[in-house]
């Protein structure tokens, strides 16, 4: 019923909406702090999918911020807590957190979805064969299904490669913003590892924050989101380390958020900025891993496999039961 009065009415109606929690095993949630979680302030955030967090942090240093996209494992799934708004003019239904808006995120449980895939969800069979597994669309945060361990396939690119690239910035640490004034060398982007007297160990850049006030320039002398926060760093040195990916022959697009796979490729690799080009050939983006990969054929995944696995069957378009709590 995209408009206008209602037309049809259902004998039965639907067992669970997604986002629906479908049993009263126990669940729980994303351990925010105060303050967190809040729904991404552009986007908001959609009940059923899975998301992601990211800074800036609460006072207790915790990622505040929820997404429906995002790389590497997800933070938790977006339950229906009654949160969800008709966001839209005169529309029937809402899904979506307001921008801003609190909400939650559980990490686990046992909670209806819909089947955005193509394959039809399958749960384990008598004869020893296991439940698929739920995967979540790195763009969307959408749930499919398909055999652990499977690269549910993005783009694909050969002749392909990763080279090593640093940058070097003057700039200090308050908590999890680095404020640089000064650069040295290269350019700061998303993804980057960081080090630097008082900066704490695993330190990545986030973001750039904007929008830019004067004196500031993209990637260059201005305020960074980290991913670590409650940490302080007088004016130092900062070193940077990322890989710069250098795409081939393509078929299909590179996605910022995407994981890749290929020979020496290092598990977990995410596309965490563009740089050039727009994904296809010929272009070059960043990398959050700056290990050094010749020419190869390299496969981006568009989906992240989560802990949850389909508990009932259910063709694409389809209600499915997840859960993480392991049978017997």
């Amino acid at each position: 019923m995209p408009g206008g009065y209602q037309t049809q009415v259902y004998a039965q109606p639907a067992f669970y909406v997604a986002g629906d929690r479908v049993t009263q095993n126990p669940i729980f949630a994303f351990p925010a702090g105060p303050g967190g979680l809040i729904a991404d302030s552009v986007n908001g955030l959609v009940i059923g999918r899975f998301a992601w967090v990211y800074p800036p942090v609460d006072p207790a240093g915790t990622a505040k911020v929820a997404k429906n996209f995002g790389a590497g494992p997800v933070a938790g799934f977006v339950g229906n807590q009654k949160e969800g708004l008709i966001t839209n003019y005169l529309a029937f239904a809402g899904m979506t957190i307001a921008p801003g808006f609190g909400c939650t995120l559980f990490t686990g449980g046992d909670w209806a979805v819909v089947n955005d895939g193509t394959t039809e969800a399958q749960t384990a069979d008598p004869f020893g064969g296991a439940a698929m597994k739920a995967f979540a669309n790195l763009q969307t945060g959408k749930v499919q299904f398909a055999a652990a361990g499977t690269v549910i396939g993005g783009a694909s690119a050969t002749g392909s490669s990763i080279a090593a690239s640093t940058f070097s910035v003057t700039g200090s640490v308050v908590d999890d913003v680095l404020t640089v004034t000064a650069v040295g060398s290269g350019t700061v982007v998303a993804g980057a590892n960081i080090t630097g007297t008082g900066i704490a160990t695993g330190s990545k850049v986030v973001s750039q924050v904007t929008p830019l006030i004067a004196g500031e320039a993209a990637g260059g002398i201005g305020r960074y989101l980290l991913s670590v926060g409650d940490q302080s760093a007088a004016s130092t040195t900062v070193s940077g380390t990322y890989g710069t990916l250098t795409i081939g022959t393509a078929t299909g697009t590179f996605q910022v958020g995407d994981v890749l796979t290929g020979t020496n490729v290092v598990a977990g690799t995410s596309i965490t900025q563009n740089l050039t080009g727009a994904g296809g050939s010929g272009g070059t983006m960043v990398v959050d891993n700056n290990t050094v990969v010749a020419s190869t054929t390299i496969t981006a995944s568009v989906a992240v496999e989560t802990k949850w696995f389909a508990a009932s069957v259910g063709l694409p378009g389809e209600i499915v039961k997840i859960t993480d709590h392991p049978y017997g």
